[in-house]
């Protein structure tokens, strides 16, 4: 990895999301995927609340509760659906997903722990380099091996697994695209 000159980040301290029921996200990120809840705070003057939960490695994922959140708008607010289903879309400004770092040597048997638990999640995806960017077996050119799944409010969700850092020669080779390539509504080229 590449090292910042500029500032010594340590990494994510949290990142804040927004549930529609503190409890159905408190059974699902304790629960089922077993994380801690490490803090809650009540918001001040009837705003809401805030709990946060560890997610490894001193990071901690954060929700916020507001009585008067509007409704998620999938495919806008976050995708519709998963990424092995043709899904990938989401707004400018929105959250796409959150990935939690696992070990390669695991993502089958956490994959088989999730659908026990009754969570609908993808199939393994082999990240590469190739045209579609998922190859259908594992292999040297292989960078990230990950499954996707929902939370109770539609929050994408990836366990994804580094099978080697980007740090090859080609690993940041794309030339960075601007606004006036977009067209709303349309996927990239």
């Amino acid at each position: 990895m590449a090292d910042n000159t500029e500032f010594e980040l340590r990494g994510i301290n949290h990142l804040a999301l927004v549930c529609s029921d503190m409890r159905r996200t408190v059974d699902f990120y304790s629960g089922v995927l077993g994380m801690p809840l490490i803090k809650t705070i009540e918001l001040p003057m009837g705003w809401g609340q805030h709990f946060f939960f560890d997610c490894g490695g001193g990071d901690a994922l954060a929700f916020f509760w507001f009585p008067d959140a509007p409704e998620a708008v999938p495919g806008i607010s976050a995708p519709k659906n998963l990424p092995d289903r043709g899904e990938l879309l989401s707004a400018v400004g929105s959250m796409n997903h959150v990935a939690l770092d696992v070990s390669p040597d695991r993502i089958e048997e956490y994959r088989d722990r999730l659908i026990a638990k009754g969570v609908d999640v993808g199939v393994i995806l082999n990240h590469d380099d190739s045209e579609f960017g998922v190859a259908p077996e594992m292999h040297e050119g292989v960078f990230v091996r990950s499954i996707y799944f929902k939370d109770p409010d539609g929050i994408l969700v990836e366990f994804a697994a580094w099978t080697r850092k980007p740090s090859l020669p080609g690993d940041v080779r794309h030339e960075p695209r601007t606004a006036a390539e977009r067209t709303a509504g349309a996927h990239p080229v």
